[in-house]
């Protein structure tokens, strides 16, 4: 929380005080210029492009290095399942996939924490601006490591780059908090809702194209459009982004008091809010994050290899069902809502990713690996009402501090699935490939009884939320 210094002039009847004037040309500012929604869009496109490629680039590369040859014929695929060349490529390109995660989650702890809270006194403008910058140079890094064929450990420095000017958790800190600035408490669910839906639209555009030019044209020009992409959103961030803060203020960037003011959301007691909600709440999104990036890290190399053995075209359509549930977990948001409450919304989007999860374990054919995409289609509105509901505990001035806690929990969670889901996949290939699907789907029971028992105590009434504006 940033406090800022007492006006020093008394208000005047009749008169505008300095302070009134500053909150009316920041309100005109907000209204003239861009909203947070595009930011997220052309990062998530990026990234979208280039994750799904870099795995597939590791593929290969490890494929060309050891001289396997089945990742691109779908025949020798399923001739040479038992060959341990191919187990081993796997394993390399899942180990390597945690190496960079663990990378930028180690960094990023420090840096969007540190960079969150300090945007509820500068201004949300800054740190877009500099979590922007760490995009783009890891998307250059990625250019020098296809085009001059660097060793892949450069991937890992590209990721702590990234992760030092704040990273993708920063940008979404930034966003989310924007959007709590300006939105009121009723309109707030949608309105994460809709954010988290730019990031699915992005997505599943970006893996549309990315599997046809990998084809078409290889590794090389998929990563300089998203290089590209980043260069616009970085203008965008420093020229046409509205301030959201109503009155920033300078303040120092390196001083602990941004970190004890994450600390005070959790251990200050306050009438207004529940530390125990915001504990469980976080540990809720803490789960529910865990298994979608879990899952999301192997569903690659699972498509990959046998029995479904699929090609880069098949791959970017995987990859575009897997982010079409942001956009139809809007609209099915937005229809529930009007016959249930948001937490039994939730409830209902947890038990198709349950359904989700456990179709993918036992897929051995490509109708079926979509089906269980299919049932994926209202497993993201859990997170958007999560987030509504920390955002609604705490004041408005906290709510930067609060986002990038919601950061740290969430790389909290990337690093865990990464270490998890990346360790026993090729721990379980010999007896069972979909075995980290079935943990995924026993670990998305967790959120789903705590969101029940949250809710059942919500309408009691001792508890109290933090008043919001209208």
């Amino acid at each position: 929380m940033c406090l800022a210094p007492a006006p020093t002039r008394t208000r005047m009847e009749g008169r505008a005080s300095p302070p009134d004037e500053a909150r009316g040309r920041t309100a005109a500012a907000v209204l003239c210029r861009g909203p947070v929604e595009p930011l997220i869009f052309l990062a998530n496109f990026a990234l979208v492009l280039q994750g799904p490629l870099t795995t597939q680039y590791l593929w290969h590369r490890f494929s060309a290095d050891l001289g396997y040859n089945g990742t691109r014929d779908r025949g020798s695929c399923s001739n040479h399942s038992a060959d341990p060349i191919m187990k081993e490529v796997e394993t390399l390109t899942s180990h390597w996939t945690l190496y960079m995660n663990l990378g930028g989650f180690l960094v990023g702890l420090f840096s969007f924490t540190l960079l969150g809270a300090w945007s509820d006194c500068v201004g949300r403008r800054p740190l877009l601006v500099l979590a922007s910058l760490g995009l783009l140079l890891q998307a250059l890094v990625s250019i020098f490591v296809v085009q001059l064929q660097l060793h892949v450990g450069y991937f890992v420095l590209g990721r702590i780059l990234c992760a030092l000017f704040g990273d993708f958790s920063g940008l979404l800190a930034a966003g989310f908090a924007s959007v709590a600035d300006v939105s009121s408490s009723r309109s707030r669910t949608m309105r994460m809702a809709l954010l988290e839906s730019c990031i699915g639209v992005a997505g599943m555009l970006a893996s549309l194209l990315g599997g046809h030019w990998l084809r078409a044209q290889g590794y090389a020009n998929p990563f300089w459009l998203a290089l590209a992409l980043l260069i616009a959103m970085t203008l965008y961030a420093a020229f046409c982004f509205g301030e959201t803060v109503k009155e920033p203020t300078p303040a120092r960037l390196f001083t602990l008091r941004h970190h004890r003011s994450i600390v005070r959301l959790y251990v200050t007691p306050a009438p207004e809010k529940s530390r125990r909600h915001l504990a469980l709440y976080s540990l809720a999104i803490f789960m529910v994050v865990t298994v979608h990036f879990g899952a999301q890290d192997i569903l690659t190399l699972y498509e990959l290899s046998k029995p479904l053995c699929w090609d880069s075209k098949l791959i970017g359509y995987g990859s575009a069902a897997q982010h079409l549930p942001y956009l139809t977990s809007l609209l099915g948001l937005r229809l529930l809502q009007h016959c249930l409450a948001d937490a039994w919304v939730a409830e209902v989007g947890l038990a198709f990713n349950i359904l989700g999860m456990v179709v993918f374990a036992f897929a051995t054919i490509t109708p079926l690996m979509f089906t269980g995409y299919g049932l994926l289609f209202l497993s993201l509105v859990t997170t958007p009402i999560i987030r509504a509901k920390l955002s609604k505990l705490v004041g408005e001035s906290e709510q930067g501090a609060l986002f990038s806690a919601v950061a740290c929990v969430n790389g909290l969670a990337m690093l865990m699935a990464s270490g998890i889901f990346n360790s026993l996949y090729p721990a379980t290939l010999n007896f069972m490939k979909g075995f980290p699907f079935l943990l995924g789907a026993g670990l998305l029971f967790i959120p789903a009884i705590l969101i029940g028992v949250l809710e059942k105590a919500n309408s009691r009434p001792e508890f109290q939320q933090f008043p919001q504006s209208p």
